[in-house]
């Protein structure tokens, strides 16, 4: 495994833990993609591409071979202008007002190990063995500007992490006004394209679609990630199911708007292309400055979607999640949003924190509501000053009067914004993203601050390390609740304005970098009203997110399903709410409510206060249980096993990496009248290893489980649940 090159033939070879990805110099300056599939453990490759001359409708690039056109070549990084007429990676607006450019080879350099990209979370490696490193060097020689392509393969995973850096070593300046960070061209289009898409309360819903002839796109224009759509995207052999099949993963790690797209071509190319969305962006490159694009994640699976996921779940969860909280178990919460919202005093707080504690709880949330005068979303945001009519004696005595319960404590911030109604509005109202002349539209009564700006960024800075330094803080629920409107920058010139929304982006992880490096301790979750902003760029500073502010359990099956396509069970916050749940005002048994909500980092939002005697026996089963099964359940490797997007049934289960500890929910959305009798069939178990059922006291061997199942109980009711235990024996 690692990357070799082929100096005859101007062929380099990718190899990772089972896959290949081989790369040719076309004449040996063209960069064409030739494959990406199962391993080839040779390291020299044979087999050149098949080119021929097509009509004149597709021109020569090289007059002396007619067979050599841009336009049916699988490229590796095309750009606009020559010939290709498909969706380019790169377009670059000339100084003589064109946008033609060719790029062609010039060097590599082959390392050890992973370089960070400067400004932009990313992978990384702890130890230079774990990786190696191709960077290809592309030059047009019109304008001197370079492209250097980025392949870095992990040895013992099947992933190739793709970036592109741009360098303007020529004498003019440059506009870039498209980079995307990884363009594949695969050899035909007999594949289904898989989407998470949604909307607020309902995100990452999986989508599956046929590749047709065309564009089939997803993307945001909204300034992150999105609910609407998630910046992920995966192509399946048409054989592929979850457990079996050929599955193509590309994942962007960025948290702006993005661009994911799958082009099939006249004679069945499929060209998929992902990065930062291109439009409403450019970027002015002067000479001897560069342009770094975030990462894209490719992950290739023989093993259908679920070996896909697991490889995505490793990654993530050791390879880009960072800090103390990487390793550890999650605290089990409280959090009082549902329990309160806005109307809250101290002693309520308290209350129910001292109920947390007898519950078995181990961290309270103080949630939206305690700075400034905010009685109501309508004030106070950037206001980041305690409100003493709530907290009379203080947001540190608060905390120390929590602690001392024995339980932690933890706090919601807003930084990003601002209340049109706020002392920080009223002293900078040009601290917010405007443009001069136009109204601005507000959201949830609040403007966005203008992250591009350095004196905004040490703000936040500033004054959210003041609070945090102030009280007994070890976690911080980091939230953000709209998105941008009226693009544009006070201190960028004219022809920098298309820039902002990426340069907010920059800024928002600068200071992220800052305040979790100054708060090492401190658990960071980060939130957009939910799911908003769930992606791989956030979970660089922050390695959990609340995964949906739905809340309700039948509706978390499908959102935290789709979820875990990419992301690990780790990354997920889930809690358990009152009923009528406050989205959809279902009424559904405590018992799921919890087993759903113990799939991921495991909390409660409501008034503990108002639980009757039997909810407080069933919560503290359900909290002793999870702590037994909470590191298997953060750090297992995930399956799932039935899909709520496929019927009335929902089940996964969680398995350790040695194989000796397993842990299954199954859930029934509606009751049937005389329904069949089932099994439940697991995986991921060893077939030779002998499992005690908790459930029933009963002994199988883990060959017997995977393949006859478990038989279920018939449920009464809807919205029922059944969890299982496996330990060996």
């Amino acid at each position: 495994m690692g990357i070799y090159y082929d100096d005859n033939r101007k062929v380099f070879h990718l190899q990772s833990e089972k896959s290949s990805y081989i790369i040719e110099m076309i004449k040996g300056v063209i960069p064409a993609h030739v494959y990406w599939g199962p391993q080839l453990a040779g390291r020299e490759f044979q087999h050149p591409l098949n080119l021929v001359e097509r009509c004149s409708f597709s021109p020569t690039y090289l007059q002396e071979d007619k067979n050599i056109s841009l336009d049916t070549l699988p490229s590796e990084f095309p750009s606009y202008g020559n010939g290709d007429f498909r969706e380019p990676a790169l377009e670059v607006h000339l100084v003589d007002g064109t946008t033609v450019t060719d790029f062609r080879y010039k060097s590599y350099t082959i390392n050890k190990g992973k370089p960070a990209l400067k400004g932009l979370p990313a992978t990384y490696v702890e130890s230079d063995e774990e990786a190696e490193t191709l960077e290809i060097i592309l030059q047009d020689d019109k304008t001197g500007l370079i492209a250097a392509l980025s392949y870095t393969v992990f040895n013992d995973q099947d992933v190739i992490t793709r970036s592109v850096r741009i360098e303007n070593l020529g004498k003019d300046n440059l506009v870039l006004k498209r980079v995307l960070s990884a363009n594949v061209d695969f050899h035909d289009s007999d594949y289904d394209m898989l989407q998470l898409s949604g909307t607020w309360t309902r995100e990452r819903h999986i989508h599956k679609r046929p590749l047709v002839p065309g564009i089939q796109r997803i993307d945001s224009k909204r300034g992150s990630s999105s609910h609407q759509q998630n910046p992920f995207m995966a192509l399946l052999a048409k054989d592929a199911t979850e457990d079996h099949g050929e599955v193509y993963g590309f994942s962007l790690v960025y948290s702006g708007s993005f661009l994911a797209q799958a082009e099939v071509d006249q004679y069945g190319i499929s060209r998929v292309g992902i990065g930062i969305q291109p439009f409403n962006f450019q970027w002015l490159l002067e000479p001897g400055e560069s342009f770094q694009a975030p990462e894209a994640v490719l992950v290739r699976s023989s093993e259908g979607l679920g070996g896909l996921s697991r490889t995505y779940h490793r990654l993530y969860r050791t390879r880009l999640c960072r800090g103390e909280f990487r390793d550890s178990k999650r605290p089990i919460l409280i959090n009082n949003w549902e329990a309160t919202y806005f109307n809250f005093n101290a002693d309520k707080i308290k209350e129910i924190a001292k109920a947390g504690k007898e519950l078995g709880l181990e961290l309270f949330v103080l949630d939206d509501g305690w700075f400034g005068k905010r009685d109501n979303d309508d004030s106070s945001l950037g206001d980041w000053v305690e409100d003493r009519r709530k907290l009379p004696e203080g947001l540190g005595k608060l905390g120390e009067d929590i602690t001392a319960m024995g339980m932690e404590f933890g706090l919601w911030f807003e930084p990003e914004m601002v209340s049109p109604e706020s002392d920080l509005y009223r002293e900078h109202p040009d601290w917010c993203l405007h443009v001069p002349g136009h109204k601005s539209s507000l959201a949830r009564q609040q403007l966005v601050l203008d992250l591009s700006r350095k004196d905004v960024c040490d703000y936040i800075v500033e004054s959210v390390s003041s609070v945090l330094s102030s009280a007994p803080i070890t976690y911080v629920k980091w939230d953000m609740n709209r998105n941008m409107t009226e693009i544009g920058s006070a201190l960028l010139p004219a022809e920098r304005q298309r820039e902002t929304a990426h340069r907010y982006i920059l800024g928002l992880y600068d200071v992220l970098e800052r305040i979790v490096s100054r708060f090492p301790h401190i658990l960071f979750e980060s939130c957009s009203g939910g799911g908003g902003r769930f992606d791989p760029g956030m979970l660089y500073y922050m390695p959990q997110t609340w995964t949906s502010d739905d809340t309700d359990a039948v509706e978390r099956l499908k959102i935290q399903y789709g979820t875990s396509m990419v992301y690990p069970a780790s990354s997920m916050g889930a809690h358990v709410s009152a009923v009528p749940n406050h989205q959809v005002h279902r009424i559904t048994p405590l018992e799921t409510r919890g087993h759903v909500a113990m799939s991921g980092n495991f909390g409660y939002e409501l008034d503990l206060t108002k639980l009757t005697e039997a909810e407080r026996e069933d919560i503290r089963k359900q909290v002793s249980e999870y702590k037994e099964l909470r590191m298997l359940i953060q750090y297992g490797d995930f399956y799932r096993l039935l899909s709520p997007f496929e019927g009335n049934e929902t089940a996964w289960m969680f398995v350790s990496a040695d194989k000796k500890e397993a842990f299954t929910t199954y859930f029934q959305v509606l009751a049937g009248p005389n329904p069949p009798l089932r099994r439940l069939r697991l995986k991921g178990l060893d077939p030779a290893k002998s499992y005690k059922l908790e459930f029933n006291g009963g002994v199988y061997r883990g060959d017997e489980l995977m393949h006859f199942g478990l038989t279920l109980p018939q449920l009464e009711g809807d919205f029922r649940s059944l969890l299982f235990v496996l330990r060996e024996v």
